[in-house]
């Protein structure tokens, strides 16, 4: 008795289920048996008299160890273990013996145990010793790379090295191979500005390369609280946050703020960002994906759920692969009426568009933001109504970082919160200054918008002349739509080699399969000459490969807009029903004129920086 007592004292210090009943209990429970099969004592709970499974046997099965092996022997004993003057038990082994797994789930039943895992149980520790083979986790590497082979989906990088000086030309790996960049995300060519290189050059000078640390050690310096402040006053906001890329920002404020908020559901754009379905993945929340652009589909899902239950509807201003522009009066009109906030992605808008590069928000106000004071809160505005404001340094502005601006109270919880935030590296002296400089000048600087939407313009009309495929937009982004993923690559890399063009195919999954494309993006840079052999370039490569063009998609239904009604298209592109562009042909003119009197009546060409005008104009001739 001594020696079980001691047995059972070391098997209770061992096992945190046994260890939670007494030493007295468990030698009873062992007194009244233990059997090999646990079926062999199954418990009929309305048939009196079965002798019922050993107490320690119950209690074993619940143990995450044991317990797999002894549910793998009940699986396989229960057809001979039934007793059979209990035709309760019985019957119930028969109908769950004759259902199907679906049912057996359905009913709450418990599945059977996959044979690997009865077989891994049931052996107890590994043999390390053994030989059995390792897993190929080389194979299952190659595998997966064949499947994007086979798909035609699989990413080529181009070497492609931007030329700061001859703007916007780049050479490949090859140094005298010069290039004309059509795809750049630098859409102002801000990277390039001397007053943005001086600001960064300084700063390098003075504070040296990195950021030594995360914000709260080390990290945090007067930089990052003069852009945060920068930032605020742009969207007109509380407070501002950075973080190192957008892609961050997105993800660590999405899943920091709706795993917080208690019983959060998430609506999101079909067409948001991967960096946005990140967040909403990361936050466990229940979400709900309703069609791009599609206002009733969204009303119906908001509907669902009563005004007390916190929400979020996430979504985008610019859709970078489609060019589309988010409802955004009309979203945030519904995020009141059901108790929503808003969540809105400026990334491909902020510096593009508003009289001072706040975003598309901002330009639904174009004139009372044209006239209000600089980070002056404008009740009832557009960007007023938006809680949650998202944007990029890394595109418009030139440099590199994400960031989100909304009151002061929601910045400073993801401050406290957000792992993305809290456990990185601050962005370095020289980026913060570059980024404050760039947000300076162009707060100030129409020239550079001006240049970039009417090249847009001309682009987009040259193309419909040559009968090349636009899917339709109101943006500055040109999808030329192929259609297939080889050839959309076929036809990049036509580009590259036959006319020293880079533009970059897009597909899966950045677009859904069969809407594959070319992604254009003009630039102030990019002068009529570079835009007529842009046209000619893409007229040869269709001819030659035989792709499609707009009247050939109209014959086939049309995709993505191209080849369709104006009035269908109009119900996805976004921006207000009846109005072509974004940037309307007076507030061109007022940026047009606004320059002109800013230069001292100095004709405004593609905007290479004039300390660079003349290097620049001897290197091109």
């Amino acid at each position: 008795m001594l020696n079980a007592s001691k047995s059972m004292s070391i098997l209770s210090g061992a096992c945190p289920y046994l260890a939670r009943t007494g030493l007295s209990a468990l030698e009873g429970m062992t007194a009244r048996g233990l059997s090999t099969s646990a079926a062999g004592q199954a418990r009929c709970s309305v048939c009196p008299g079965h002798t019922g499974q050993s107490a320690l046997l119950a209690k074993a099965s619940e143990c995450p160890v044991v317990g797999p092996s002894i549910r793998a022997q009940d699986a396989a004993a229960s057809k001979h273990a039934i007793p059979a003057s209990c035709p309760f038990a019985k019957s119930d082994a028969v109908a769950a013996s004759s259902s199907t797994p679906a049912e057996r789930a359905s009913s709450g039943a418990a599945t059977a145990v996959p044979k690997q895992q009865q077989q891994a149980a049931s052996a107890g520790p590994a043999s390390h010793g053994s030989r059995e083979a390792t897993f190929d986790y080389e194979g299952m590497y190659q595998a997966k790379l064949a499947k994007k082979h086979a798909d035609k989906s699989y990413r080529y990088f181009n070497n492609i090295n931007r030329l700061a000086q001859r703007y916007p030309q780049a050479h490949t790996a090859n140094a005298a191979n010069i290039v004309t960049v059509w795809c750049s995300n630098d859409y102002l060519g801000q990277s390039k500005n001397p007053v943005v290189t001086d600001a960064m050059k300084m700063a390098l000078d003075t504070y040296g390369a990195g950021a030594g640390g995360t914000r709260n050690i080390a990290g945090n310096s007067a930089l990052h609280l003069r852009l945060e402040a920068e930032l605020a006053q742009l969207h007109r906001k509380e407070a501002a946050l950075v973080f190192s890329s957008c892609f961050v920002a997105n993800d660590a404020t999405i899943s920091t703020l709706c795993s917080a908020l208690p019983d959060c559901v998430i609506f999101s754009d079909k067409m948001n960002h991967a960096s946005m379905i990140q967040g909403i993945r990361n936050s466990r929340a229940r979400k709900h994906v309703f069609d791009h652009n599609d206002l009733a589909h969204l009303e119906q899902l908001l509907a669902q759920y009563p005004r007390s239950t916190p929400k979020m509807i996430a979504f985008e201003s610019v859709y970078s692969m489609s060019g589309t522009v988010g409802r955004i009066p009309e979203i945030c009109a519904l995020a009141r009426k059901y108790g929503a906030i808003t969540f809105l992605d400026e990334v491909h808008a902020v510096g593009m568009y508003g009289p001072h590069g706040a975003g598309v928000a901002e330009h639904y106000d174009y004139e009372a933001s044209l006239h209000a004071a600089p980070g002056q809160r404008i009740a009832g505005s557009v960007l007023d109504q938006v809680d949650i404001v998202t944007g990029t340094l890394g595109k418009a502005f030139g440099i590199v970082g994400g960031y989100i601006a909304a009151s002061s109270s929601l910045v400073d919880m993801v401050r406290s919160y957000a792992p993305g935030f809290i456990f990185t590296t601050s962005l370095p002296p020289p980026i913060n200054a570059g980024a404050v400089a760039s947000i300076q000048y162009l707060h100030a600087s129409q020239r550079e918008r001006f240049l970039q939407q009417t090249h847009t313009r001309e682009l987009k009309a040259d193309l419909a002349d040559a009968g090349i495929p636009v899917v339709p937009n109101p943006s500055h982004i040109v999808p030329v739509l192929v259609g297939d993923a080889e050839r959309a690559k076929m036809a990049s890399d036509m580009l590259l080699a036959k006319h020293n063009i880079y533009v970059q195919s897009i597909n899966y999954p950045t677009v859904p399969v069969g809407e594959e494309r070319l992604r254009i993006t003009p630039s102030p840079g990019h002068d009529g000459f570079m835009r007529a052999r842009l046209v000619a370039a893409l007229d040869s490569v269709w001819s030659t490969l035989g792709l499609r063009r707009t009247a050939d998609w109209a014959r086939d239904g049309g995709r993505c807009g191209v080849g369709e009604s104006r009035a269908h298209s109009e119900l996805h592109v976004g921006w207000k029903r009846g109005v072509e562009h974004v940037w309307e042909d007076h507030q061109l003119k007022q940026a047009h004129d606004a320059e002109l009197a800013r230069k001292g009546g100095v004709p405004i060409k593609p905007a290479i920086p004039e300390t660079v005008q003349q290097v620049i104009s001897a290197t091109m001739a």
